[in-house]
């Protein structure tokens, strides 16, 4: 099993959840988070000029099967590009096992 995690812009955040429904990844969680990036100029919008060093940003975190690893990671980078800085980083770590508390169960099928 794998911990996928994902940091994106939040304008893109509806494109990246219909993205991973499609493929078939229907649980995840995620956060509002505030980083710091490599910009280090403000943006001017109408005269005012805004800091760009704090960005707000939605963190996702997503544990897929092994088999989900690839198409997941291929729906939120199709899904949360721009072509732009800033665009986001993706994360993946191994899970060594999942446990459903409900039933008790353990094991890959506990994520379907």
């Amino acid at each position: 099993m794998k911990k996928i995690e994902a940091i994106i812009r939040k304008s893109k955040f509806s494109d990246v959840k219909n993205a991973l429904h499609d493929v078939g990844v229907n649980f995840f969680s995620y956060w509002d988070v505030t980083g710091l990036g490599n910009e280090k100029e403000g943006h001017v919008y109408r005269g005012v000029t805004y800091s760009t060093s704090d960005i707000q940003r939605r963190y996702l975190s997503i544990v897929v099967n092994d088999d989900f690893e690839d198409v997941t990671i291929k729906a939120i980078l199709d899904s949360a590009g721009t072509g732009n800085v800033g665009d986001g980083k993706i994360f993946v770590s191994e899970i060594k096992e999942v446990y459903r508390i409900r039933t008790k169960e353990k094991g890959g099928q506990t994520l379907r």
